[in-house]
């Protein structure tokens, strides 16, 4: 900060501290360029929750109640690090494109609009660009379509609202990845690449794990002094003590979905020493029955395939044993990969979903091997409902996980009673399979699942 900004800031701490009246009759007199340097000024503006943290961060998380000013701390620093370094290449992810252009690029509060006096910053639509006067630039990216980010290469990135995205993890790997260029120094950022995510909170796994590993700023709506302290009032009337209020207005991470079927607690008291692996017929020392749930996909490009190994153990417990769901592949394909975990574990029935493209699903996995031991099962109610039976297994001490299956019980804690599933993505594909292999296992299908031996 040069000795001339260091004299503002001074000034304008006196000014904000003096009484009303007095602020009001400094204003009158300031020239307009001294007005519009007063009001670019964003040390000037910005509360302690907005400012970067000090050391050497990869990651800084700002996950606070709405109002609190995320979204103008994105546009700052993301400007001012485009201002210092005329080749920085920057990455805006979005929710969506639409929101990435909304909020983060001409929003009330997107770079566009944080621009100063002389400074033009251009958006070219059509390329998905935004172009600084310091010929720095950013391109906009999407967490609903990953893909798009495999191959692109930059020194940082503003993430915005992770709790929206449809893929969050797939897009933050392929993004993490990108992150391999070394900024200049001088660039304000150490030599080091680095990310912002500014994110209300939400039941999405990769902000549980980033909690645990980035520069955290938490906060509430009513933290931010320049928002109405009528709207906070109001909203706090209206949502204090919900678990929206705590996490829409206090900034809150609540580990699961409101009346989610399983807990993290829950899991944790039913986890079991990891079974060693498959190993076919081994499986029978240890297992009185083995299962292989599927889920299959409604397309190659669409959700995952859930493969699921259950397994009945001497004393009776039913224990998930292996997760081997899989994206992106023909239907050929992730019917080898069911017809491998069948062989592997020594499986005594593989249930498959026959909802979607049930017959087609039955063709390639007998196709690939005929001596699958195979069953389809209907669904006739909501995942909600056809997965609470099983869910009360594990309430009861009657199943559990043997090991750990992060991607699996993210997608559990996700799952509802009556509301079906609140996760990220679209389908609970895992969890599906599970309650699948579970129920055939332990509930004979009873009460959800018409059962039909092909």
């Amino acid at each position: 900060m040069t000795r001339d900004q260091k004299g503002l800031l001074a000034a304008v701490d006196r000014l904000t501290r003096a009484p009303a009246d007095d602020r009001r009759y400094v204003v009158r007199r300031l020239s307009v360029p001294q007005r519009r340097a007063l009001l670019e000024f964003w040390p000037a503006w910005l509360h302690g929750g907005q400012a970067p943290p000090a050391g050497d961060w990869a990651v800084w998380l700002m996950m606070t109640g709405r109002g609190f000013g995320k979204t103008r701390a994105g546009a700052e620093w993301v400007s001012a690090l485009a201002r210092a370094d005329g080749g920085l290449r920057i990455a805006l992810v979005g929710a969506t494109i639409e929101d990435a252009l909304r909020v983060m690029v001409t929003g009330v509060s997107g770079v566009m609009r944080v621009a100063r006096t002389g400074e033009t910053v251009t958006l070219v639509k059509s390329e998905r660009l935004v172009r600084f006067p310091s010929g720095a630039e950013a391109r906009l990216f999407s967490g609903a379509d990953p893909e798009k980010l495999r191959g692109p290469e930059h020194h940082v990135a503003w993430c915005d609202e992770i709790a929206k995205w449809r893929h969050p993890q797939a897009t933050w790997d392929n993004l993490q990845l990108g992150l391999r260029l070394a900024p200049a120094a001088g660039s304000g950022l150490g030599g080091m690449p680095r990310t912002l995510v500014t994110t209300t909170p939400g039941a999405v796994p990769l902000l549980v794990r980033l909690e645990q590993t980035a520069a955290v700023t938490r906060g509430r709506s009513r933290d931010n002094p320049h928002v109405s302290p009528a709207w906070v009032a109001r909203m706090e009337a209206e949502y204090r003590g919900t678990r929206k209020g705590r996490e829409e207005l206090d900034g809150e991470l609540i580990g699961e979905a409101e009346g989610a079927l399983w807990s993290r607690a829950l899991i944790e008291a039913c986890r079991g020493a990891a079974f060693a692996g498959p190993e076919g017929a081994e499986g029978g020392r240890h297992f009185r029955r083995i299962a292989i749930g599927v889920d299959p996909p409604a397309s190659a490009q669409g959700d995952a395939c859930g493969i699921v190994a259950c397994a009945v153990a001497m004393d009776g417990v039913c224990h998930v044993i292996g997760d081997h769901s899989v994206r992106g592949l023909s239907p050929e394909g992730w019917a080898g990969k069911v017809a491998d975990a069948a062989t592997a574990w020594g499986a005594d029935l593989v249930v498959v979903e026959a909802n979607q493209g049930g017959d087609m699903a039955m063709s390639v996995l007998k196709a690939r091997d005929a001596a699958l031991p195979v069953r389809k099962v209907f669904a006739r109610y909501g995942k909600g409902d056809r997965a609470e039976p099983v869910a009360m297994l594990f309430e009861t001490g009657q199943a559990g996980v043997a090991g750990s299956f992060p991607e699996l019980e993210d997608e559990l804690c996700a799952m509802t009673r009556g509301g079906g599933y609140a996760g990220a993505g679209r389908s609970p594909d895992r969890a599906d399979a599970m309650v699948w292999a579970m129920s055939a296992l332990m509930l004979g299908g009873k009460g959800e699942a018409r059962v039909s031996l092909v």
